[in-house]
């Protein structure tokens, strides 16, 4: 048999599994069985179909943790007991709220392995992006809390410094484990004490340059810290996507962490069995006695990459092998010295679970589903989604102009590119966890001459900040940004909101600023970034659906019967009014919307017409540049001028004030000015609506704000007694 790889631990070297539900040796590739990944076996069938539920009566040995120290108290036999009680605590809880079921059902031994062997809280476990961390959560006494998760006052779902003691670092995002677990260790070693630092991360996270950046400085520094390389062989984010480089995930290192099992010179290897054997089961001590002789001919003697880097590296070991990963964990808890440690263990996305198991993206993220049938309970949208409108109002114009491209990092499910790749696979190009790389990629390609979308969620924009000013808007090129989940996202809460793109590009030169109210506008903003050829441009859109024809014909005058298949570009810089109601019989109020709070605004002018106050509604359409003709309008025509934008301090309404500022419009006193924006804090999980409200948007915050600005105090408290009565 050839074989190029070193020692799966958990395995002989016959390719025949020692330890029970083990992955197999075939040619010199590592496979998972399929017949073991069912905890339970083949669900039994019914008159109404499939049973895929196998989850305990009860939960004896679950029942007894509140705190991973209880943990200790079981044995390595009754640990494998209990992470099939947690499996199945993960699977129903998720059941009921929705959240990232793949990955945590896929890290259930490791997690139950590493409260058993480490002491946390003194012991550092950090996770990256930390959407795997259900079951750490369980463990760590939030079990009876899990049916709140991600819901408005509930369990974020990632870890959360606040939250509890044992999140000893917060996530949301990719590939920070290292550099944080690191940051700990020297700490550690400053202050002289003796805990441990693990770092948790994924195939998906671990191609982040971030990480790479911080194994290096990991091997210089010599400072202990504990890498658990969780590899799945999904990098994370499945999707399939036909792009340039084909459906497989993108990069090269994926690829070799894929082909990667050991290359470890023989003695480590054979020390490291020995060393073994001392906390070794005593069934599993008799496996551990062939590894000398299987290192002696399989093991090549070439350093990894994670080696290079300083790195011990460990592995691979069978992630869901309780024994394993308890004899591992704790040979490697006690080794002596400060080099950094690399443990590769091998995890199934989604195990256990035969519907997870079964799916395309592995149930990555899901919304609430039935167990029995693994049948999610997804609301059909009577109207379009967002990111679908963007997806094909390109391809549109990807039909007609064979310049156009179209990168994503990692996110082409996300950002709708797979519906692109599909049309254009030779023209999309998903860059991995790499924005910073998919910024500059885009720019290099408007080097010459192609018209790069870079799409990208607004939160993970952020991460390739010095790029879009250095690289992009600093040589003007006409790079066009695609900022899907713009503003507030729900349920994953504030590491996903995108509050900030507003303020972190309108400071920008050279850069043009779109913001849709609704899809016909997302249409036609997507054609006219099209048309722009002299500068980077930008569009932000909101996560979730449209607003439906019915509601674009009644409130914002649309005289559309279908949606178009096609946008019309739009003047640059020049907004539009929606409504206007004048009177010589009092004070006027003017509301100045920017993006998807549009609709709200004629609400809430509705409500101050009803009370008699004639109001206008525009819609700005850019922030950059600002339709200074528009603006001037409403200060000379109207007593109050609110503005709204789903966007932080130092966004729309900013711009808006500086630019009346400087022009003298706020001098004479005529036009009371108030910029309503997302407050100057943090909003936790819970449903847009929820955040919306929690944020001071919603129809009755402007209505509220415009009778406080004219005068009339009594009336604002019927306002909020009509919400609350609604």
């Amino acid at each position: 048999m050839a074989f190029t790889g070193g020692l799966l631990i958990g395995s002989d070297p016959r390719g025949v599994g020692l330890f029970r539900g083990c992955g197999a040796v075939r040619g010199e590739r590592l496979v998972v069985r399929s017949s073991a990944v069912s905890s339970g076996g083949s669900p039994s069938s019914s008159s109404s179909g499939p049973n895929y539920d196998r989850s305990p009566k009860n939960t004896p040995l679950l029942d007894t943790i509140s705190k991973p120290a209880d943990l200790k108290r079981l044995s390595v036999r009754e640990l494998k007991t209990l992470s099939n009680e947690l499996r199945w605590e993960t699977i129903r809880s998720v059941s009921q709220t929705g959240g990232h079921l793949g990955s945590s059902l896929g890290v259930v031994e490791l997690t139950a392995a590493l409260h058993y062997v480490f002491n946390a809280p003194r012991d550092n476990i950090v996770w990256d992006v930390a959407h795997q961390a259900y079951p750490h959560k369980i463990l760590t006494g939030r079990r009876h809390r899990m049916h709140t998760l991600r819901k408005g006052g509930g369990l974020s779902g990632f870890t959360k410094r606040a939250e509890s003691v044992y999140d000893v670092f917060g996530a949301g995002h990719s590939s920070t484990s290292i550099s944080a677990a690191l940051g700990m260790s020297v700490a550690r070693d400053l202050d002289g004490r003796t805990n441990h630092n693990v770092a948790v991360i994924g195939d998906g996270a671990i191609t982040g340059g971030m990480a790479y950046e911080a194994m290096n400085n990991a091997g210089y520094l010599k400072s202990r810290v504990i890498v658990i390389f969780n590899d799945n062989g999904e990098v994370s984010l499945p999707t399939g996507t036909k792009s340039a480089g084909g459906v497989k995930p993108s990069g090269a290192l994926s690829d070799y962490t894929a082909r990667l099992l050991t290359s470890k010179s023989f003695v480590d290897v054979r020390n490291m069995a020995k060393q073994f054997t001392k906390v070794l089961p005593d069934d599993l001590r008799m496996a551990a006695a062939q590894v000398d002789e299987y290192a002696r001919g399989l093991v090549n003697h070439g350093g990894t990459l994670f080696e290079e880097l300083g790195f011990y590296y460990v592995g691979p070991v069978d992630g869901h092998n309780v024994e394993s990963l308890v004899a591992l964990f704790t040979q490697v808890r006690d080794m002596g010295g400060n080099k950094p440690v690399l443990i590769h263990v091998k995890t199934q996305k989604g195990r256990g679970y035969a519907p997870a198991e079964a799916a395309f993206d592995k149930y990555h993220g899901v919304a609430r589903f039935d167990v029995p049938t693994g049948k999610q309970h997804k609301s059909s949208a009577k109207t379009p989604n967002y990111t679908t409108v963007f997806a094909r109002s390109l391809i549109d114009e990807a039909d007609r102009d064979s310049k156009i491209v179209a990168i994503t990092a990692a996110m082409p499910g996300g950002t709708g590119l797979n519906l692109f790749g599909d049309k254009h696979p030779s023209r999309c190009f998903d860059v991995g966890i790499a924005e910073q790389h998919a910024v500059t990629f885009a720019a290099g390609l408007a080097c010459e001459g192609y018209k790069a979308f870079c799409c990208i969620y607004s939160t993970f924009l952020q991460r390739g900040y010095d790029q879009l000013v250095h690289d992009v808007a600093l040589q003007k090129l006409p790079v066009r940004f695609i900022l899907d989940r713009a503003g507030l996202v729900g349920n994953d809460g504030a590491t996903h909101h995108g509050t900030f793109d507003l303020a972190y590009m309108g400071c920008i030169p050279n850069m043009v600023i779109m913001a849709p109210s609704d899809e016909v506008e997302l249409q036609n903003m997507i054609a006219t970034a099209a048309k722009i050829d002299d500068t980077p441009s930008a569009v932000r859109f909101p996560r979730g659906n449209g607003i439906g024809l019915e509601v674009l014909r009644e409130k914002l005058g649309y005289n559309i019967q279908e949606m178009r298949t096609a946008g019309t570009p739009v003047k640059i810089g020049k907004g539009r009014i929606i409504a206007q109601k004048t009177s010589g019989m009092g004070p006027s109020v003017a509301i100045l919307s920017l993006g998807t709070r549009l609709v709200d605004s004629v609400a809430a002018a509705s409500s101050l017409e009803a009370k008699g106050i004639p109001c206008t509604v525009a819609d700005a359409r850019f922030m950059k540049p600002l339709d200074k003709e528009l603006i001037r309008s409403l200060a000379a025509s109207h007593q109050v001028l609110i503005t709204v934008e789903e966007g932080s301090i130092g966004g729309f309404g900013d711009h808006v004030l500086h630019s009346m500022a400087l022009e003298g419009l706020l001098d004479t006193g005529k036009v009371r000015v108030r910029p309503l924006v997302i407050p100057d804090r943090f909003i936790d999980q819970a449903s847009q609506a929820e955040q919306i409200d929690e944020a001071g948007l919603a129809p009755h915050h402007i209505e509220s704000t415009a009778l406080r600005l004219l005068g009339r105090h009594a009336e604002i408290l019927e306002t909020y007694n009509a919400k609350e009565a609604n």
